[in-house]
């Protein structure tokens, strides 16, 4: 219960939008402290490395002795410096160069936090947090770009990838599945930028999204049955909108009898399930081959007999598999896109299809969306900083040329705010039943008619 409450009190932070830039901007850096014990920590960190060589990257040595090794070696070497420091400064610079050696330096203690939802580096000395949907600048920065770049480097070299000149951008994970985004010069201006969304060690579950206000029980109950009823689920939102959180907790209703293939740009799903595959693109080595993106991935992964396709985000040509996929026996399959509203997601459903260079007619596109797609989970991010489900839209086929939809519930603004300026409406049902409902009586899931019933607005 203890875990919960404090969910609930991060979700009812208000969001705030991040300090300006410019002027304002460098006069926030001039006032930062300078680190008193910055040239105590270089030469602590310049001698452990010394001391320690070859060791640091022994791959005989378990993370376990090395963080004993390091830890040793580093009591030693502060031992042995000569500048005067209080007990609280040593444990202080021991934390910061056994954090640096072995985690990710000035950014540990906010993957530690979990309180903390997201980090923003925009470069060496401006790091932000995102703590209960709030924008807050911290104190903490890396001691140069080439500090932040040897953070970068360490966290793409672990998972076989790179990031430099000739390749400037690249997406990457944290062992835990913490999803990473990081810009370097050239391309980056004011110095090397990192963007790190943190993979929730204890994921959201339906109950957690219920007690946000992120879904209601009806609207929990609804989609649990086109789960397990097989229907395919487009979960459309912008970025940060709480897709992927959505995504894990559909899944979850999928029995667990089931053969699932997962796949992703980087693996971050959390799925419960025993019978699980986990796929992962791979970008193009130094020489610029041995790519795999994810349209080949979804071709391949339709000869591994899947009962179900879970795709973490389509983004272009892979689209039209994963159409054909969802017409040709795959049924309940789920994937994300970023769109605005239900609408806009079969637009850009429509230009996806496009981008994978087959020359296809837009009507014959149209079909074949309307004839793959049931389901649209629309997704939110509010000026309250909370993230809700907005609307839930049946797909239900075409007339003349244009696909058409109708809303199953949708979000009640209409409630109002409180008094720190939180929505107090949620999902509401429109009155209307899905057309699918016998189909869903087909796989063994009936929907109780009270679960449609028009609540008013």
């Amino acid at each position: 219960m203890s875990n919960l409450a404090e969910r609930l009190d991060r979700a009812r932070h208000v969001a705030t939008p991040p300090p300006g830039v410019g002027e304002a901007r460098s006069a926030e850096l001039r006032s930062r402290p300078v680190d008193p014990f910055a040239e105590v920590k270089e030469r602590v960190h310049q001698t452990l490395v010394d001391s320690l060589g070859p060791r640091l990257y022994d791959p005989h040595l378990s993370e376990h002795e090395l963080a004993s090794q390091v830890r040793t070696t580093l009591q030693e070497v502060i031992d042995s410096e000569q500048t005067p420091l209080s007990l609280s400064d040593r444990s202080r610079i021991a934390q910061e160069v056994s954090d640096d050696i072995l985690g990710h330096g000035p950014l540990e203690p906010y993957l530690r936090d979990p309180e903390v939802s997201e980090i923003m580096v925009n470069g060496p000395g401006s790091i932000y947090i995102e703590r209960g949907g709030r924008l807050y600048p911290v104190e903490t920065a890396f001691a140069s770009d080439a500090h932040l770049r040897r953070t970068i480097d360490k966290i793409v070299a672990r998972i076989g990838r790179r990031v430099d000149e000739s390749s400037p951008m690249v997406d990457a994970r944290l062992p835990d599945g913490s999803r990473v985004n990081a810009v370097v010069p050239p391309i980056a201006l004011d110095g090397s930028l990192l963007t790190i969304r943190k993979f929730s060690a204890d994921p959201f579950t339906d109950v957690d999204l219920i007690s946000f206000g992120t879904l209601t029980t009806s609207a929990r109950d609804f989609l649990s049955a086109c789960v397990r009823g097989r229907r395919n689920v487009v979960i459309s939102g912008g970025t940060g909108s709480g897709k992927t959180t959505t995504l894990n907790v559909l899944s979850s209703f999928i029995p667990a009898d089931e053969r699932i293939v997962t796949i992703e740009d980087a693996a971050e799903l959390q799925l419960r399930q025993d019978h699980v595959l986990r796929l992962e693109a791979r970008p193009a080595n130094i020489e610029g081959s041995g790519a795999v993106p994810i349209r080949e991935l979804v071709r391949n992964c339709l000869r591994m007999r899947p009962d179900r396709i879970i795709v973490g985000e389509i983004r272009d040509g892979a689209a039209l598999d994963m159409l054909q996929a969802m017409n040709t026996g795959h049924d309940g399959s789920i994937t994300t896109l970023h769109a605005n509203s239900p609408r806009d997601s079969l637009s850009r459903l429509e230009t996806m299809v496009l981008m994978a260079g087959v020359d296809l007619p837009v009507r014959a596109i149209r079909e074949q969306v309307s004839g793959a797609v049931d389901l649209i989970v629309q997704q939110s991010r509010l000026k309250d900083g909370s993230r809700r489900v907005v609307a839930i839209t049946e797909v239900l086929g075409m007339e003349a040329d244009v696909v058409t939809l109708q809303d199953i519930f949708v979000f009640d603004y209409s409630a109002g705010r409180d008094e720190n300026g939180r929505f107090l409406g949620g999902l509401v049902p429109t009155g209307i039943r899905p057309k699918f409902t016998d189909d869903l009586s087909d796989h063994g899931v009936d929907l109780p008619i009270t679960l449609f019933a028009r609540q008013g607005f």
